[in-house]
C-alpha cells in the first residue's frame, strides 16, 4: 500500500519539478530469512577459532560469556546501558586495532574498573601496540569516568581451533 506525497520543489528552466516521496511496505524472502548464530559446516577448509566453533547454546558449558557484569542479576539496573557500552567499546577496539584482533574481546567489570581482555596478532611494532593500548585506556577512561585497563596477549598468527 503506497501513499504518494508530492511537494513543490521550484522552477528550473520553465519546467516545474515535482519531488515525489513514497512510503511502501515490502517483504521479500531475502529479508525474512532465519540466520544461525554459528559457523556452517562446509568442506573443512574454513579455519575457525574456539569461540566460533561452538554454537551459542554452549555458553557457560564449553565457552564463556564475552561480557561479565552484574547488571543482569535480579534487582540490578543498567543492563541496556551495559549492552550499548559493550557495543561501542568493541567497535572502538576493532577500529583502533584494525586487522590485529585474533579472537573476540572479553569485557569484565569489577566494581568501578573496566577490564578489556584481547588477543592480538603481531602485525604492528611493539611501540605502536604500547601507544595504541595507552591511547585506548586513556580515552575510554575519560569517556566512561572509570579506570580502564587492557590485558593484552600477542600471538604470531591467528590461532586456529579446527577447520569446518
Amino acid at each position: 500500500m503506497a501513499f504518494p506525497l508530492q511537494a513543490f520543489a521550484g522552477k528550473r528552466g520553465g519546467a516545474v519539478w515535482l519531488l515525489s516521496a513514497r512510503r511502501d511496505f515490502q517483504t521479500s524472502s531475502a529479508c525474512s530469512k532465519n540466520k544461525a548464530a554459528r559457523v556452517r559446516v562446509g568442506k573443512g577448509d574454513k579455519p575457525v577459532t574456539y569461540e566460533e566453533a561452538h554454537p551459542p547454546h554452549y555458553i557457560a558449558h564449553r565457552k564463556g560469556w564475552l561480557s561479565q557484569h552484574t547488571s543482569n542479576l535480579h534487582g540490578e539496573d543498567g543492563a541496556a546501558e551495559r549492552t550499548v557500552e559493550d557495543l561501542f567499546i568493541r567497535k572502538f577496539i576493532y577500529g583502533t586495532f584494525h586487522g590485529c584482533l585474533a579472537n573476540e574481546i572479553v569485557l569484565k567489570r569489577r566494581a568501578n574498573v573496566l577490564i578489556i581482555c584481547a588477543i592480538f596478532v603481531q602485525r604492528l611494532s611493539p611501540s605502536k601496540f604500547y601507544f595504541l593500548i595507552g591511547y585506548t585506556e586513556t580515552l575510554l577512561s575519560f569517556l566512561y569516568k572509570c579506570p580502564v585497563k587492557m590485558e593484552v596477549q600477542t600471538v604470531p598468527t591467528k590461532v586456529v581451533y579446527k577447520y569446518l
